[in-house]
């Protein structure tokens, strides 16, 4: 590697638990995802991650598919690896000059029954892939008639190429609203407007709070509690920045054992707890030598679980994020996607009719609050 060179993550995803299910088996099923590279590298890994596993998984065999060409992945050089429940590895270097803008296919084959537990979803423009059944990782045009689009990204959490040294990394950590379009709108934004040296990660897990996970077979899906995923998945080769939205969903959780017995009120927090939750994120966040960003919590009028006591605590919680001199920088993600005329709800047009998540416009106008400063 050059001196002017380094790795820097160019696609990513957190890993959360899957939802449990009598299939939760796969055997003889290729996986294949699609991976918009942003900058020129000249080199490519792969990181797999079974953090959430409680099995050892066997990728039969991995590839990269470029230029028309079907690259083996190799692990310690080897074609086969394990991965130990609640273990991570990352590949050997594949070298492969890959220009700037271009698609990546990263294709793992599962040839042995594997617990698909590690995954997360996460959607957008940017954010599909497929499955397959049988060994497609050397099949460029898999059949439409074999294979299945996906939403849900199993195993593999990072992928990170040798690049110019001022080409960064921008970690996006949070929610559900994190998991869908803003990060993708936001990596478009960069294209559109030429900040090429700028690659988004996202780590974001749908129905997670900072400060509680479920332990039952019901809700395990719903993700593990900030202080298991922060210092797993935020650290990230190459970045420099990390933009925190979370929160939501320690606030609209908890409604009672008598609606919900997974759902007591008494994980509910008061703001003083979901703020030090906060905090702490932002130290670990400065450990990493970490710029850090916040974003406020958006307009929830109308939410099944709405009530004023929720929107004082959704208020108080982002007037700190707005006042703090702990952090770099506000992103008032709440001042632009509410109605003036009614702020505890969204503009209409902003909303995706839940009253909670954004409409696609309304996740391009997130996209757009990112200060430039950022990206550059």
């Amino acid at each position: 590697m050059e001196h002017n060179q380094r790795w820097v993550s160019v696609w990513g995803n957190a890993v959360s638990v899957a939802e449990n299910r009598p299939e939760r088996y796969a055997k003889d099923i290729t996986i294949r995802y699609p991976i918009h590279v942003p900058f020129e590298g000249h080199a490519i890994r792969l990181t797999f991650d079974n953090y959430c596993g409680t099995e050892p998984i066997t990728l039969t065999k991995t590839t990269v598919f470029y230029g028309g060409k079907f690259r083996a992945v190799l692990f310690g050089g080897a074609g086969s690896v394990t991965i130990p429940a609640g273990e991570r590895i990352t590949s050997d270097p594949v070298q492969m000059e890959i220009t700037e803008g271009e698609i990546v296919q990263v294709s793992f084959y599962l040839g042995n029954f594997t617990l698909m537990r590690s995954v997360v979803y996460a959607c957008g423009a940017l954010s599909e892939g497929l499955y397959a059944n049988g060994d497609q990782t050397e099949n460029a045009s898999i059949s439409i008639e074999n294979s299945r689009k996906t939403h849900l990204f199993y195993f593999l959490c990072n992928v990170a190429v040798v690049t110019d040294a001022d080409n960064q990394a921008l970690v996006c950590y949070g929610d559900s609203i994190t998991a869908q379009d803003w990060p993708d709108e936001l990596a478009l934004r960069c294209f559109r407007e030429g900040y090429h040296k700028t690659a988004i990660i996202r780590r974001a897990t749908s129905g997670s709070r900072i400060l509680r996970e479920y332990h039952c077979l019901t809700y395990e899906s719903y993700g593990l509690s900030g202080e298991h995923r922060f210092h797993h998945e935020v650290p990230t080769t190459g970045a420099e920045a990390v933009i925190i939205q979370q929160g939501i969903n320690d606030i609209i959780h908890p409604v009672g054992e008598k609606v919900n017995v997974f759902r007591p009120m008494s994980d509910l927090p008061t703001v003083e707890q979901l703020i030090e939750g906060l905090k702490a994120y932002i130290a670990q966040a400065r450990s990493f030598g970490y710029k850090v960003y916040v974003g406020t919590l958006l307009p929830m009028g109308g939410w099944r679980t709405d009530a004023p006591f929720r929107q004082e605590m959704r208020h108080a919680y982002n007037e700190f994020i707005r006042t703090t001199d702990l952090i770099d920088g506000c992103i008032d993600f709440d001042a632009a996607l509410r109605d003036p005329e009614r702020p505890d709800y969204f503009l209409p047009e902003y909303d995706s009719g839940d009253h909670l998540h954004p409409s696609r416009k309304g996740y391009e106008r997130m996209a757009m609050e990112i200060p430039a400063e950022l990206l550059k």
